[in-house]
């Protein structure tokens, strides 16, 4: 099969796998990353050893027709930033690989919302691209059991394993899979987080705070203490009885804060006081 693919470097094993099972690259799509959980140089660095055209800009309705005059059958989207257009008029398959067990959990980025709902099976879908995000027929889903301790970075580094497995699968039974795919039927949805959805309340249970923090993870969950903002990566958190105000700093050691929540404590062990997205930007969708 010769594909083109959009992809950044959490989605390479999705890459790898189509060259491993002798499809043949004719062009890589990229864009500008955050570098916090989107990079793109291994990406790169593997299309240049394949010798295959990189672009790091949108993939627009002219590329649509270059890679159709060169012969390109399949489009392969993993992890791209921009809806993309009308590919039928060039090209005969297109397929999305979406870090969820579609149709449950459409939506642009769905790994905190699996650990706040309290997953224990997630997974990754392969369906063909519509106009419309994540609702196109499904090829093929990858399941993915959880733990009660997931964290964002535990789901991640599965579902980047459990893509390139199910890429591998689906390169071997490509056609089959298409022409038997299933239409999604009662989908759900998660739209992008908000700054809210990133706010810790001291005021709830030390489960329930601590498991915002690992759904989060590198996009940093946020919390106001003496009336500064603080950008929270990693914490940790027991349950112990006490008569102390909420919110209180009750321990500091080095850069550790120790504040008081409604049934116990939480230890803010690793924080900036540095917005991330304005260092980094924010990824689109």
């Amino acid at each position: 099969m010769r594909f083109a693919i959009t992809a950044t470097d959490r989605y390479l094993g999705v890459f790898q796998a189509l060259i491993e099972h002798a499809w043949t690259p004719l062009k890589v799509f990229t864009t500008p990353v955050d570098r916090r959980v989107h990079q793109n140089r291994a990406v790169i660095d593997y299309a240049r050893h394949l010798n295959v055209d990189v672009q790091i800009s949108r993939l627009t309705e002219r590329n649509l027709q270059e890679l159709g005059a060169r012969g390109c059958e399949a489009l392969i989207v993993a992890s791209y930033g921009f809806r993309i257009g009308e590919w039928r008029p060039h090209l005969k398959y297109a397929v999305n690989f979406h870090p969820s067990p579609l149709p449950r959990a459409r939506g642009p980025y769905p790994i905190p919302a699996a650990i706040l709902d309290e997953a224990r099976v997630w997974g990754v879908a392969c369906h063909k691209l519509e106009h419309e995000f994540d609702s196109g027929d499904v090829l093929k889903v990858h399941e993915i059991p959880l733990t009660a301790q997931e964290d964002h970075d535990s789901l991640d580094l599965k579902i980047q394993f459990a893509a390139k497995r199910l890429s591998g699968d689906v390169a071997e039974h490509f056609v089959e899979y298409w022409q038997h795919a299933t239409p999604q039927v009662g989908a759900s949805y998660y739209p992008k987080w908000t700054v809210e959805d990133r706010r810790l309340d001291f005021s709830q249970p030390v489960d329930r705070i601590l498991r915002r923090v690992r759904a989060f993870g590198p996009l940093e969950c946020l919390v106001f203490i003496n009336d500064t903002r603080f950008f929270v990566r990693r914490a940790v958190g027991w349950q112990e009885p006490h008569r102390l105000p909420i919110g209180r700093v009750v321990y500091e050691n080095n850069l550790a804060m120790v504040v008081a929540a409604a049934d116990g404590f939480i230890g803010l062990t690793e924080w900036s006081l540095i917005d991330p997205d304005a260092i980094t930007g924010t990824w689109r969708r």
